[in-house]
């Protein structure tokens, strides 16, 4: 199978965080962005961000541009968390006039998606949780998220949705937190253009084995629409270079998505602030091909086996000798 490379655009601008907002390198323009993505080997996608890449009225210049640099736009992610309006919320907000400009701006993205060749979008309700206890009225929150997102998915069928969880951040509590509760509320939803989009580090700070959480969007309604993948030390959501912490644990992720047949795109979703970002996304996708090689080196008869005998000893022996020459 043909694995497919993306990345966040962004990874090639320069990215800020609340001590050094300005970013940890001078802007960088559109063009050079999606210039330096030649850079980078074996990377064929991009996702943009709304707002901050993609708008209303530069549809045209990022067609010129994925037509000069090769690229395909993998997914759109719709800025519905990093604006002072969404603060207290988008679908699940108290106001209705935010609630109504928040579902507008997903469907006004749903229209301009496949202008680009794009069938999904991300959806990450990162402003939608609270801070303190009796904040939130957790029923009428989570119907007021499903019917937002029902109302977009049957605004047109042809785009996808993939809703990304995470854990806390901005919000020290996100509605949308873990694998099992997106699974649980993709099952209310029940529409086929409505699924997953994975976010490693996010599952990591979550405490989940993320090679779990693949196999259980397969089991629950074979959901996974979208990979992102970086690293973390599982106490926040760090986006440093893949493996950089976690190498055994990317094996199996691997592993299981190569098991349940994930067919999309694996996409970088790293902030490589004091990194440069063409050499990051460099090595993030050096260590994801040297870790599938590894895989493909070793017989899954030889994997299944390790797994039906439950023994943790024989595991670590699978592993070492899969990845250690020595």
């Amino acid at each position: 199978m043909t694995i497919k490379f993306s990345t966040v655009l962004g990874i090639f601008g320069s990215p800020s965080d609340r001590f050094v907002s300005s970013g940890y390198r001078p802007p960088v323009p559109l063009e050079k962005m999606f210039e330096d993505t030649k850079k980078v080997e074996d990377l064929t996608g991009i996702e943009l961000v709304g707002t901050w890449h993609i708008n209303e009225n530069n549809v045209d210049e990022i067609k010129k541009y994925i037509k000069k640099y090769d690229l395909k736009v993998s997914m759109i992610i719709p800025d519905i968390f990093a604006q002072a309006r969404w603060g207290n919320g988008t679908f699940t907000s108290n106001d209705p006039k935010i609630r109504k400009d928040a579902i507008n701006e997903v469907k006004k993205y749903m229209d301009i998606a496949p202008e680009l060749g794009c069938d999904l979008l991300d959806l990450w309700f990162g402003q939608d949780g609270y801070d303190y206890s009796f904040q939130m009225d957790y029923i009428k929150s989570w119907n007021l998220l499903i019917d937002g997102i029902k109302e977009c998915a049957n605004y047109r069928k042809d785009v996808r949705l993939g809703l990304e969880y995470k854990i806390k951040e901005p919000r020290t509590h996100c509605i949308v937190a873990t694998v099992g509760k997106t699974l649980l509320l993709l099952r209310e939803i029940n529409m086929d253009n409505v699924g997953l989009v994975l976010d490693v580090g996010h599952g990591f700070v979550a405490y989940e084995n993320v090679a779990e959480s693949i196999a259980l969007a397969k089991m629950f309604g074979d959901k996974l629409f979208q990979l992102h993948l970086n690293d973390n030390y599982r106490l926040w959501d760090d986006d440093m270079m893949v493996s950089s912490v976690h190498v055994i644990e990317y094996v199996e992720l691997l592993y299981w998505l190569k098991k349940t047949g994930y067919k999309g795109w694996y996409s970088l979703d790293i902030y490589p602030y004091r990194e440069n970002g063409v050499e990051a996304a460099n090595e993030s996708i050096g260590w994801l091909k040297s870790m599938m090689k590894a895989l493909e080196n070793t017989k899954d008869s030889e994997i299944e086996q390790v797994l039906s005998e439950g023994n943790a000893t024989r595991s670590m022996n699978l592993v070492r000798t899969m990845l250690l020459k020595y």
